[in-house]
């Protein structure tokens, strides 16, 4: 096989967006097979090999549809990881309460639903996807997103443009609101002063120029980032050797409203000056009340 194709298996929860992955790949010019075997990855390969340069960047949409033939997944995996250059295990998921929601608004049963309810189906493929979740390159969580919103992060991701850098999305949230489900890394910044507690601050945001001198002036504040920049720096250099092109940094405090969004801001702005990274930075939890 030659060193230069690029394989990408997307597979993940069903209603999590596969669908829509598929198409948003598609209109990136890859080559996409939906609901394929698993035993069918490897000759898939092959068969694009035979083509030259005329498809060199193969998608192959496997999970639970394929029923028993599923369960070789990982092993299957595993083979084509031995041979070809660059294989990526993308994983979409989202909450129990948006698939639930999604289904319902479709009329359609969960595959894995059998006699029993919707979310029965969803916690049984759930427990089989888990394994998989744990050895995927990407997982994407889409429970906040619709179908614009994903195509056009799959398109910032998979976009040729993003081939040669690796993609770093800096996330701010609230930790009462729970982890992201999808960080790479999480850093912590309730270490700091909460502006919560200023009058004057409290109905502001971290992007107010206000509230982001007052986060970055509190003792501790600049010295983690400084910090973290440097800590961060043979990470990022060991995902790009290890072919990782895209990672989120999360960042937390209590409500996702202040702090969190003050660092991941100027953290953002830190790594955007490192070369080979495309920055990007997000805030989940701002105007959450």
């Amino acid at each position: 096989m030659t060193s230069d194709r690029q394989i990408l298996v997307v597979t993940g929860m069903s209603g999590a967006g596969r669908s829509t992955a598929a198409d948003a790949l598609e209109d990136l010019g890859w080559f996409v097979v939906d609901n394929l075997p698993p035993q069918m990855l490897r000759p898939l390969v092959e068969l694009a090999e035979h083509t030259g340069d005329s498809i060199p960047r193969v998608a192959a949409i496997v999970d639970v549809r394929g029923g028993k033939l599923f369960a070789d997944t990982e092993s299957a995996l595993e083979s084509l990881r031995g041979t070809a250059s660059e294989v990526r295990l993308v994983f979409l998921e989202a909450t129990d309460q948006a698939l639930v929601r999604r289904f319902e608004q479709v009329r359609r049963p969960h595959p894995l639903q059998g006699h029993g309810t919707l979310l029965d189906g969803i916690t049984a493929e759930r427990a089989r996807m888990a394994e998989l979740r744990s050895q995927s390159d990407i997982v994407i969580d889409t429970s906040d997103l619709n179908i614009h919103q994903l195509a056009a992060l799959i398109t910032e991701q998979f976009s040729e443009s993003a081939d040669q850098t690796t993609r770093i999305a800096v996330q701010s949230f609230g930790f009462k609101y729970g982890l992201p489900s999808d960080a790479d890394l999480v850093a912590d910044c309730r270490f700091l002063p909460n502006p919560f507690w200023v009058p004057e601050l409290r109905p502001l945001d971290g992007l107010d120029p206000s509230v982001e001198r007052y986060v970055l002036e509190q003792e501790g504040a600049t010295e983690f980032i400084d910090a973290y920049v440097r800590a961060l720096t043979p990470v990022l250099a060991g995902y790009r050797r290890e072919n990782k092109r895209h990672a989120t940094i999360a960042i937390g405090c209590t409500g996702g409203k202040h702090r969190s969004v003050a660092i991941a801001e100027e953290l953002g702005r830190r790594l955007r000056a490192l070369p080979d990274l495309t920055v990007s930075v997000k805030h989940r939890d701002l105007g959450r009340e």
